[in-house]
């Protein structure tokens, strides 16, 4: 069983794609993790990949209480077939007191549901996956990370504009609003960006700002 005493030790219900993609991320960065899954065969085909799994119904709040859940500071809820289960579930680990909740939402609507439950963090991993890949399916964009705020992180390849230029010369704040964070150079070490850094075509560039700034930016030739 999970060492729930462990600061990062985490409750990942549910092992469908989501859930289960989770726990096994978590589990490699060095979480302490228990898996919890009403599907047999799911449990079976997880058992021998992940350090922890239980075959359990979390709707069932005494399940829960039996497998410790009130003790583990974080929770992930990874339903997302059943919406009653997903609501369930949630509502008992509230009740419970989990510090940090976690539960995955299809729709807009089931979302504001479980934010009204209690749910601390609302993910919508399809919209997510989408608006993601939209992004970098221009060919600029090598990473995109956006915050709810309308803040992103880029990685990118750099305009030509910027090419043989420094920072400095190429005024990129100036002209767009956008940050140029770090500079990335094949075979070298990343760096921190200063005014006087020249960028190459090979480059890869980590920028902050606006998203609709970023945009921008990435779309020069």
């Amino acid at each position: 069983m999970a060492d729930r005493s462990r600061d990062d030790a985490v409750l990942v219900i549910g092992l469908g794609r989501f859930g289960s993609s989770m726990a096994s991320a978590l589990d490699r960065m060095g979480h302490e993790v228990l898996a919890v899954e009403r599907d047999p065969d799911l449990v079976q085909e997880w058992s021998g990949r992940l350090t922890h799994v239980v075959e359990a119904d979390a709707t069932n709040g005494d399940a829960l209480a039996q497998l410790g859940a009130q003790d583990f500071s974080v929770a992930v809820v990874g339903i997302g077939t059943s919406l009653e289960a997903s609501v369930l579930t949630t509502s008992t680990l509230v009740d419970m007191g989990v510090p940090q909740i976690w539960a995955k939402a299809i729709t807009p609507s089931h979302g504001r549901i479980l934010t009204r439950l209690g749910a601390h963090h609302v993910v919508y991993p399809e919209a997510d996956a989408g608006e993601r890949v939209a992004h970098l399916v221009g060919g600029r964009l090598l990473d995109f990370i956006e915050f709810d705020d309308g803040f992103a992180i880029v990685k990118m390849r750099p305009p030509r504009e910027t090419q043989g230029f420094t920072l400095g010369q190429s005024k990129v704040r100036e002209k767009y609003g956008v940050t140029v964070v770090g500079v990335k150079s094949p075979g070298e070490d990343f760096h921190y960006a200063q005014p006087d850094t020249r960028v190459r075509e090979q480059d890869v560039l980590i920028v902050s700002g606006r998203t609709s700034l970023i945009e921008k930016f990435a779309g020069r030739p």
